[in-house]
C-alpha cells in the first residue's frame, strides 16, 4: 500500500483558476486544504496555454492578464496555506474508514476527508504540426509563457482558431514582424479577433500549409509554404507558433467510477458527484445549462466548498456568512 504523506481535510484535483479560488474558499471554512496538479506551476491551462493573454469575463476586472490572475489566486489562498503537489498527477482513489485516499506521482498519497476535482479539460496535449516534429523547442512553440522570448523575431503563427489571432495579438508589439497561416480561406475564429488582426496590418496568408521548416544549430530561420498549384513561398521566421488546437482526456480520473458525460463528470446542484465525498467544480463537471467560463467556475467551487463543509461537519453551516464580515 502506498505511503500516506499527508493528511487534510481536503484535497483538490487541479490547480487552475477554479482549484486556487477553491483553497482559498475551504481555508476560510477552516478546512484544512493539499493541492495536486500534473502540471509543474498553479494556474491550469490559464499558465500552460495563455499567461499572457487578457481575460475578460472575470468581474471587477475589465480586463486582467492571465499570469497576473494566477498570482493574485496564489496569494489570495496563500492566506490559509494550502499544500501544493505540484507535476504530480493524480492516479489512483480508493475508499478508507471516514474518507478517500488519492495516489499521487511519486510514490505518494493523501488521505482526505473529500475530494473536490477541479481539473477543467483533464489532461491536453497540442496537435502537432506536420512539418514541425525536428523544430518543436527549437523556434517550434505551441505555447508562449514568455512574450519577451520572441521580441525582435519573425513570427509565423499556423491556424485558424482563437488561439491563433490571440497570439498573433499578443506578438505583434514585441515581435519584428508576424504573419498568419491557414490551410482553409475561412477562420474558425470569432470575426471580432479577426478584424483586430487585419486592422494592425497582419498578413493573413491562405490558403495555404507549411511544407518545410528550414533551420540551423541556433534553431529555425525560415518557413516555407504551399500556396496551392505548385506555388511556394518562403518566410523569414525565428518563431512558429503551431495554434492546431489540442485533445484532452480525463486520464485516471476517469477509471475513479464517477458518472461521466462527454470527457466531463455529471455533478448536482451541490456540485456533488455520483461518488460519496467527491466533488466537481469548474469546466470539467456537467449538468444541465453548464456555461463553462472562469466566472461560473469560481462560484461553483463556493457552491462545493460549503457543502463538503457541511459533509464533513454535520454541525456546521452550509452558508458561512459572507466573508467581508469577517474583516
Amino acid at each position: 500500500m502506498t505511503a500516506v504523506s499527508h493528511e487534510v481535510d481536503l484535497l483538490i484535483v487541479g490547480a487552475g483558476p477554479t482549484g486556487l479560488f477553491a483553497a482559498y474558499y475551504a481555508g476560510f471554512r477552516g478546512l484544512s486544504v493539499a493541492v495536486v496538479d500534473a502540471l509543474p506551476e498553479p494556474g491550469g491551462q490559464v499558465t500552460a496555454m495563455y499567461p499572457e493573454k487578457m481575460i475578460f469575463d472575470v468581474a471587477g476586472f475589465p480586463e486582467v492578464r492571465g499570469r497576473d490572475l494566477v498570482a493574485a489566486l496564489v496569494k489570495q489562498a496563500g492566506q490559509y496555506d494550502p499544500g501544493y503537489l505540484l507535476g504530480r498527477p493524480a492516479t489512483g482513489m480508493s475508499d478508507v474508514d471516514g474518507g478517500l485516499l488519492v495516489e499521487v506521482g511519486g510514490g505518494e498519497a493523501v488521505r482526505a476527508g473529500a475530494v473536490l476535482v477541479t481539473a477543467g479539460i483533464g489532461e491536453f496535449t497540442p496537435r502537432p504540426l506536420p512539418a514541425g516534429g525536428d523544430w518543436v523547442g527549437r523556434g517550434v512553440v505551441h505555447f508562449i509563457p514568455e512574450l519577451s522570448v520572441h521580441s525582435g523575431h519573425d513570427v509565423v503563427v499556423v491556424g485558424g482558431g482563437d488561439s491563433a489571432f490571440d497570439w498573433a495579438l499578443a506578438l505583434h508589439p514585441v515581435a519584428r514582424s508576424v504573419t498568419l497561416v491557414h490551410r482553409r480561406t475561412r477562420f474558425r475564429a470569432h470575426q471580432g479577433l479577426v478584424s483586430k488582426v487585419e486592422d494592425l496590418g497582419v498578413p493573413l496568408i491562405t490558403p495555404a500549409e507549411v511544407a518545410e521548416i528550414r533551420g540551423d544549430d541556433t534553431g529555425v530561420r525560415e518557413v516555407e509554404i504551399e500556396l496551392g498549384e505548385g506555388q511556394r513561398r518562403v518566410l523569414p521566421a525565428q518563431t512558429v507558433v503551431a495554434a492546431l488546437g489540442f485533445t484532452a482526456d480525463l486520464g485516471p480520473i476517469e477509471e475513479w467510477g464517477l458518472a461521466l458525460e462527454k470527457r466531463a463528470i455529471l455533478v448536482d446542484s451541490a456540485m456533488r458527484t455520483s461518488r460519496s465525498r467527491v466533488y466537481a467544480a469548474g469546466d470539467v463537471a456537467a449538468y444541465p445549462g453548464k456555461v463553462k467560463l472562469i466566472a461560473t467556475g469560481f462560484g461553483e467551487a463556493a457552491t462545493a466548498v460549503n457543502n463538503i463543509a457541511v459533509e464533513l461537519n454535520p454541525d456546521a453551516h452550509l452558508f458561512p456568512g459572507h466573508s467581508s464580515n469577517m474583516g
